[in-house]
């Protein structure tokens, strides 16, 4: 299924073209945010995604928040899996540059389906690659994750550590990383930038656009907004004698605007004449908050009381984990800038306007028709 305004084609069935960014996943969290920041910075941009995740709904109101510059925005169904439909996608127009965030990131549900995590993460991304270079397209900047530092042996976590992990989903990504720094050995034309995040939350302050995952959340914000907004009775806190200010786990959250702009600081040096290689960032605050601290800021910011329940330690989990930012700062000339209430105040704007997500509720709870 595609979508273009009629428009945007010059009667060849390709698209006219000036400076592109193909957008994979860009229907998602934190790629309907980057493409928003992307129009804005004057980029053309074609999103493909297979709304096994998410929903068309986000990039349409994406268009509409892009105002005048909406109308550089496509949109293409498309599964990474499915290497004709990509080869469809890449003959419309000469990409520029690819920013790759399609891929599934439940960690529990890797656990209990690693093919299927294998399977879309690997493939998906593998087809990919063979077909930017097909295409002569041979810059990419790469979604990965804090995941990949597994138990970190110090904190902050520079760039240099030891790279482990301990779950199929952070394989996934800790195995495209090393694809990634292969191909460039095999290939020096390439300019890889691997983005390692750390704990994306928050919304983009119109509360028009969020994160709406399926079913049960896997991540703190999410599962803490539903219940603020009545969809679930209580949060689970996991640990509560981690060694710690408060006995729970110290994570490092950034919001996603701050994330969106990391791109787009990444996506311009692809563009520079530097050396650049394969090269690894993290985006986090370099500052680590404890699950409570979290809870008593999103309080403040939503007027609601929580109901918590305590359990035991999830195993796998550490008692702390946050970034080193200073190779960010230097190389990308980039750094977060949003406070841990201005994640929440964002947050609940969101959940507030959409406590249903983009979904009717049916949906919402994880029902697909």
């Amino acid at each position: 299924m595609i979508h273009f305004p009629q428009e945007c084609t010059n009667g060849s069935g390709s698209l006219c073209h000036q400076q592109t960014i193909l957008v994979t996943g860009g229907a998602g969290f934190i790629g309907s945010h980057t493409t928003l920041q992307l129009l804005g910075e004057g980029y053309k941009v074609v999103v493909i995604d297979s709304l096994d995740n998410s929903v068309e709904e986000s990039v349409k109101r994406v268009a509409d928040l892009a105002g005048e510059n909406g109308h550089n925005l496509y949109f293409f169904r498309v599964d990474l899996r499915d290497k004709d439909a990509l080869e469809v996608v890449f003959s419309m127009t000469k990409f520029d540059a690819v920013i790759h965030f399609a891929g599934l990131k439940a960690v529990a549900e890797s656990v209990a389906k690693p093919l299927f995590y294998y399977r879309n993460n690997m493939i998906g991304t593998i087809n990919l690659l063979e077909v930017m270079a097909e295409h002569g397209c041979k810059k990419l900047v790469f979604s990965s994750s804090a995941t990949v530092y597994g138990q970190p042996s110090s904190v902050p976590c520079t760039e240099d550590l030891p790279l482990s992990t301990t779950n199929p989903y952070g394989r996934t990504k800790l195995f495209v990383e090393e694809i990634a720094r292969d191909l460039h050995i095999a290939d020096p034309e390439w300019k890889i930038i691997l983005l390692r995040y750390f704990n994306p939350v928050g919304a983009h302050p119109s509360g028009l656009i969020g994160e709406d995952p399926r079913g049960v959340p896997n991540n703190l914000m999410p599962f803490l907004q539903q219940v603020a907004v009545g969809r679930r009775k209580e949060l689970t806190v996991f640990g509560t004698d981690y060694p710690t200010k408060d006995g729970t786990g110290v994570r490092d959250y950034i919001h996603v605007m701050d994330l969106a702009t990391g791109h787009i600081a990444a996506v311009r040096k692809l563009f520079t004449p530097k050396e650049i290689g394969c090269t690894a960032y993290n985006l986090g605050t370099g500052k680590g908050t404890t699950v409570l601290e979290i809870v008593a800021a999103f309080e403040r910011a939503s007027g609601k009381k929580i109901p918590l329940r305590y359990a035991d330690r999830r195993p796998g989990d550490c008692s702390e984990i946050y970034a080193s930012t200073e190779k960010a700062e230097r190389e990308l000339q980039w750094k977060a800038v949003y406070t841990i209430d201005d994640m929440c105040r964002d947050q609940w704007n969101w959940a507030s306007k959409n406590p249903w997500g983009y979904r009717h509720p049916d949906l919402a709870n994880g029902n697909r028709t």
